[in-house]
């Protein structure tokens, strides 16, 4: 029991916010919101790993995410100033994020950090483009948006909880041109707040977390397209135990994702054009030590389910970090 407890401890110490985590790893393939997606991929961030560092350290993390999905023929999306059904998109991101504590951002019960995430993406795409309704395909691959979070704060309620808030923002530096339907960006900016719950015991091993967000995106100016608001709530429960020298974890985790203001501008053809989205799946972690280094992997599968004017399929996330 005190090797378990010693182990959670550090566990719990480890843990580094990366809201970038598939964030922006998701291009402008046609999912709702113009080019059917927002910045932000549902299920991005909603467990440990995607805490606020509480010690002084620098951070690396590997993000690769895989999504496959489709939307029915009877649904018309917007992407780049075209209007296309039957679409269909495969996307594969690797993103490489840096998180910095710095030795005067905490004092024991609150903590600050900041962090960066680089995308880079390779997508594929088909579907029927109107007006004569033409199967056409497109492939990409190059730089994503690159996501900034200049703010990062935890503050420790009891050594089991605490609360962590963080914002984003979504650079357009991806590549993205007018009737092309692969961008590797979105070409807008993107300001994201989110505020997260965790709870995570000491004793028990027992994870509950809970991250909510909202995206406010800007007007797209080669298209004259600006896409709602999103909100979203992204959570894990998950077992966490001891395991080969270092610490596994299983459990489930799930998605809601909602479109709460119409799309607007001159470009918005289709009206408001509302997202919803859901999505479940199980997760598992491990944590142990690389060397000297401490390390933490975590693997993820997410259905998605009562999808509206969104491509609807899966997505699987894999995420690495190695403190220094």
């Amino acid at each position: 029991m005190k090797r378990m407890r010693a182990s959670l401890a550090i566990l719990f110490r480890l843990s580094v916010l990366f809201a970038v985590t598939g964030v922006a790893l998701l291009p402008s393939v046609a999912m709702a919101e113009e080019g059917g997606s927002g910045h932000y991929l549902p299920g991005s961030m909603s467990s440990f790993v995607d805490g606020v560092p509480l010690t002084e350290s620098v951070i690396f993390r590997l993000n690769v995410l895989n999504y496959n999905g489709e939307a029915s023929k009877s649904v018309t999306i917007p992407v780049a100033r075209t209007v296309t059904a039957g679409l269909k998109a495969e996307s594969t991101a690797i993103g490489l994020s840096v998180a910095w504590r710095p030795s005067w951002g905490g004092n024991g019960d609150w903590s600050y950090a900041m962090s960066a995430t680089i995308p880079y993406v390779w997508i594929d795409v088909s579907g029927d483009v109107a007006p004569l309704m033409i199967h056409q395909s497109d492939s990409l691959s190059g730089l994503g948006d690159i996501v900034l979070m200049p703010v990062l704060l935890n503050y420790n309620v009891n050594p089991d909880f605490n609360i962590n808030t963080r914002l984003g923002f979504y650079a357009p530096t991806g590549s993205y041109e007018v009737g092309r339907l692969a961008n590797t960006g979105k070409n807008f900016w993107t300001i994201e707040p989110t505020v997260a719950f965790m709870y995570f015991g000491q004793k028990n091993g027992r994870e509950a977390s809970l991250f909510l967000g909202a995206d406010f995106n800007q007007e797209n100016p080669d298209t004259h397209y600006k896409s709602g608001t999103q909100v979203h709530a992204d959570g894990t429960l998950a077992q966490h135990f001891p395991l080969w020298g270092g610490l596994a974890g299983a459990g489930i985790t799930a998605f809601w994702y909602q479109q709460v203001t119409g799309d607007s501008g001159s470009g918005a053809t289709l009206g408001d054009f509302k997202a919803r989205d859901n999505g479940i799946g199980p997760v598992v972690s491990f944590a142990g030590k690389s060397g000297s280094r401490d390390v933490i992997g975590e693997l993820k599968w997410l259905h998605e389910y009562g999808v509206k004017n969104r491509l609807s399929g899966d997505a699987v996330f894999f995420k690495m970090l190695m403190k220094f």
